[in-house]
């Protein structure tokens, strides 16, 4: 007699490789009825924003080719994830649903609940870890709570044991007597309707087979020197991988063993200080999580409760906000930044230091409006990530940056984007300026702005803060909020 099937309910966890709830379903045995919800409300005050959903759509495409190729495929669905899980259950005759687990706040709660209703019906509900080296709860300080700081966290997360990935039986997926109905992608909407996310096709690959090339090219090209390289935007010196970490289309265990087997002729690992570094990242990403899971307010509340008081700047009508969004600050390297955001959904990572700083402490606009910017915004826009990088940028979360230690937009430009390459690519309004003032074109000389064909105030915008100004006013914020 046929075992009766099990729902694999995919969330952030879109691939097949080293995939514990998949896996897990295909050992037990019996038909596996893969499902992925769109469940908005179930997100409470992080629903995906757009160009995550971009990211979704065409991530849930190559997950269902996956599918298909090994001969089942993807069951889509849209509502309350309890009540679709239910209905499929009665509609198939399942009697199990695995899942891998997830750390969000509203997320947690949902998953909780459902796990403890499912079981008192008899039916088993079984989570996995697969988005994390180290789930928060298995991480603890000396005095046995959660860690604040990312060296002393990173540094006993070293002392750990390491995961390898989960292995994927081959062969066909057993199918469903009962196959379920299935909505249509494209019923989800997830696509914009207006053409902003023109660009990101060009620039990104998603799905599980992108994610494994990107991470092959990476290490056999770019990792040994991602140490000195990763810090200038004008070069391809980082992975690119975190959008496809925060939907799981690759896991932190298959980067770690791949990174192990890159070492493997060296007989040293990590292979180079480079690599080092790189896997330090993916330290940080699960400080990220680390702190998010211990202190679930954190995504809308400062870390450091005396910050809630901070005087932000008075911006009623928005005018300095819309400047940093468009990427129209007069600043070219923060408006490069910007730019290079809304045109990619990604942003180089030196640059979100430096337009984030510039936001929280030029502009001395609050964090809060940085984070909503980016979550809408970015393609690797992840709850954990943000939160801990805006924090950081503002001086209110953990292990943060100082607020007194404000980015000088011109020297971070000068410093990381010499040749002014990065700036020419995404404010083409400044291209043929030269180096020596494509970082501060309100100081060149009126005949090199005439020859550039730059018309401040009308071509390019004129800053719209002067920084010593700025800084001034915002080290006289921080030194009231200290008193």
């Amino acid at each position: 007699m046929a075992l009766p099937p099990v729902i694999v309910w995919f969330r952030q966890d879109l691939r097949l490789r080293d995939h514990p709830a998949l896996t897990a379903a295909l050992e037990r045995g019996g038909a596996v009825i893969p499902v992925f919800i769109l469940d908005d409300a179930g997100e409470g005050r992080w629903p995906a924003g757009g160009a995550t959903r971009w990211w979704l759509h065409h991530s849930l495409a190559a997950l269902d080719t996956s599918l298909r190729a090994r001969g089942s495929q993807l069951v889509l669905a849209r509502g309350d994830s309890a009540t679709v899980l239910r209905d499929l259950l009665a509609a198939t005759g399942a009697n199990a649903i695995h899942w891998n687990r997830r750390y969000e706040p509203a997320a947690v709660a949902r998953d909780q609940t459902l796990k403890a209703a499912l079981t008192a019906d008899g039916i088993e509900a079984r989570s996995f870890n697969a988005a994390l080296l180290f789930e928060p709860h298995t991480i603890a300080n000396r005095q046995g709570g959660p860690f604040q700081v990312f060296t002393p966290f990173w540094r006993h997360c070293l002392t750990q044991e390491f995961p390898a990935p989960v292995a994927l039986p081959a062969g066909p997926f057993p199918a469903p007597a009962r196959r379920p109905a299935s909505l249509d992608l494209a019923e989800f909407g997830l696509l914009p309707r207006l053409g902003w996310a023109d660009g990101f096709g060009a620039a990104w690959t998603p799905g599980e087979d992108g994610a494994r090339a990107r991470l092959k090219t990476f290490l056999a090209h770019a990792a040994d020197a991602y140490g000195a390289q990763r810090d200038l935007p004008a070069t391809d010196g980082t992975s690119q991988l975190s959008p496809h970490l925060h939907f799981g289309e690759i896991g932190p265990r298959q980067i770690w063993a791949a990174a192990r087997a890159l070492a493997r002729d060296t007989g040293v690992f990590p292979s180079s200080a480079g690599v080092q570094k790189f896997l330090g990242e993916i330290g940080w990403r699960e400080f990220a999580h680390h702190l998010l899971w211990h202190f679930p307010a954190t995504p809308e509340s400062p870390l450091r409760a005396d910050f809630a008081r901070f005087r932000w700047a008075d911006d009623a009508d928005g005018t300095r906000l819309r400047a940093w969004q468009r990427g129209l600050t007069g600043y070219p390297i923060v408006d490069a930044g910007m730019r290079q955001l809304w045109r990619t959904g990604w942003m180089h990572n030196r640059v979100r230091m430096v337009a984030a700083s510039f936001l929280v402490k030029h502009l001395r606009l609050s964090w809060t409006h940085g984070a909503a910017w980016f979550w809408d915004t970015l393609v690797d826009a992840d709850l954990a990530s943000n939160t801990l990088g805006w924090q950081w940028s503002a001086g209110c979360g953990a292990d943060a940056a100082p607020y007194f230690r404000i980015f000088a937009p011109v020297l971070q430009g000068e410093r990381f984007d010499p040749a002014g390459d990065y700036v020419r690519r995404w404010v083409p309004e400044l291209a043929t300026l030269p180096a020596r003032w494509i970082h501060q074109p309100w100081a060149a000389p009126a005949d090199v702005l005439a020859r550039a064909g730059v018309r401040l105030g009308e071509t390019y915008p004129r800053p719209v803060v002067d920084h010593a100004t700025a800084r001034a006013e915002a080290l006289a914020a921080f030194k009231a909020l200290r008193a």
